[in-house]
């Protein structure tokens, strides 16, 4: 009797989850209440999987045996709460993955900020390595199509709190927590510790020859850490204490020790800049050093990576003012970092689809860096509120490319024009991509 697995929701990890559940002999049904991508159902009806979308059949649903739920559906879905009440197990795509995975080994990478950074320098290292590895997770593939259509010895996956929300038996060889900041708490019901639990699930089922990284200067990292039992060997990084194990930075050096040995290189050398991305290269340092990668090897790719697009990505510099597309700064905190290593006087365009923001975290940084705001969101009113009597002026803008021209007009040369929203993007751009794109295209017609 074939196991029947029902999968909610028609995207990236849905398809990818089906695809291998079909190969390993599940009998899967996709079910997706809005309409599939064309690229996603052409690959489901080459696969022969059967689907449905633009509704929930909830006898098919409920007749499952097991059902895996997409990150981005939420618990209080009213389907969701139907498969739960009737005790149908909910796995995620990574724990399906997981469990076909093989011998290979998986570098996993969670936190609230810097992950995706973190996870792309990491694939870097190691492919500059000669690892045949593959990026998978929130960053580039689908974990489970990954391992349905080209297995690898590697796999660096990005993931977030929701797709460790449905984990059962996933176990990665080096977990990674980069940090924990107030983020997604309207899928926490607003409670932060259910957010924290979320992200340590990285570390549950780790066993004692594993290695957990994590970052000792992050308070509330180290105020819950002692809650949970970690078997894992832990590596901790830190800018401001010496370290006996894990990776630490003094006086401009960067010193890793996973083992007997230690690994030493400059920070100027790292081509990522800023404070915050001397955190996220020790973490994938110290990753690539329990994978036994060569010091030199790991100075190399270090120096030679280049940056991401849409995160702290330099667009062009027009009449003497730099404009920077920060789209992937879908957080409060992911700004701070942004405003913290800016050096020139500031346009900061803000706002988009608010998630519960606490401005006043920024609000230091803004008062001392930032000249003008620019809105781009439909709705601008906590943005005004939080800076009206500080800056002025503030404009609204209702497109990319109306928030380009009102920066560019209020900056004068030696300035900064920087895009970095602190809001999710939903109501003006399909994702922070096209509001990236979007920036950049109308920056180059200026």
């Amino acid at each position: 009797m074939e196991k029947r697995l029902v999968i909610l929701g028609g995207g990236e990890s849905g398809v990818g989850a089906a695809l291998l559940a079909k190969q390993k002999g599940y009998d899967v049904f996709v079910a997706d209440e809005s309409s599939l991508k064309e690229n996603y159902r052409t690959e489901l009806q080459n696969a022969g999987i059967a689907f449905e979308e633009g509704k929930l059949n909830e006898e098919k649903i409920l007749s499952a045996d097991e059902v895996m739920k997409s990150p981005g559906i939420p618990e209080k879905n009213e389907m969701v709460k139907k498969i739960r009440k009737k005790g149908i197990p909910v796995i995620s795509e990574i724990e399906l993955a997981y469990r076909f995975k093989g011998n290979s080994k998986i570098v996993a990478i969670t936190g609230s900020n810097g992950k995706t950074t973190t996870t792309a320098l990491t694939h870097h290292i190691c492919k500059e390595a000669g690892w045949d590895c593959a990026l998978v997770g929130n960053i580039g593939y689908s974990f489970a199509k990954q391992v349905a259509e080209d297995p690898k010895p590697l796999y660096i996956a990005e993931i977030s709190s929701f797709q460790l929300d449905d984990i059962k038996t996933f176990r990665p060889d080096i977990a990674i927590l980069t940090n924990i900041t107030e983020d997604h708490l309207d899928r926490y019901d607003y409670k932060f510790e259910n957010y924290i639990r979320s992200k340590f699930r990285i570390t549950e089922n780790q066993q004692t020859n594993d290695h957990f990284i994590y970052c000792a200067d992050d308070e509330v990292t180290m105020k819950y850490i002692k809650g949970f039992n970690i078997l894992a060997n832990q590596l901790p990084i830190s800018m401001k204490r010496e370290l006996p194990n894990g990776a630490f930075i003094k006086d401009g050096d960067m010193y890793i020790r996973t083992g007997q040995d230690f690994v030493s290189m400059s920070i100027y050398d790292f081509a990522l800049k800023g404070k915050h991305n001397q955190y996220n290269t020790m973490a994938a340092c110290v990753a690539a050093t329990t994978l036994d990668i060569r010091k030199d090897k790991i100075r190399e790719a270090v120096q030679n990576f280049q940056s991401l697009e849409h995160r702290m990505e330099p667009v062009a510099t027009i009449r003497g003012v730099e404009f920077i597309n920060d789209s992937k700064a879908t957080n409060v905190n992911s700004t701070w970092y942004a405003l913290e290593s800016m050096t020139k006087p500031t346009i900061l365009i803000l706002g988009g689809v608010d998630k519960g923001n606490d401005y006043s975290l920024i609000a230091d940084l803004v008062q001392e860096k930032v000249k003008a705001i620019v809105c781009l969101g439909t709705d601008n009113r906590k943005i005004h509120e939080a800076f009206g009597n500080m800056i002025s002026p503030i404009v609204n803008t209702g497109s990319a490319l109306e928030a380009v021209h009102a920066a560019f007009h209020f900056a004068t040369k030696g300035d900064v024009v920087l895009l970095s929203p602190a809001c999710a993007s939903f109501d003006l751009f399909k994702n922070y991509e096209d509001r990236g794109k979007q920036f950049k295209q109308a920056v180059k017609e200026l």
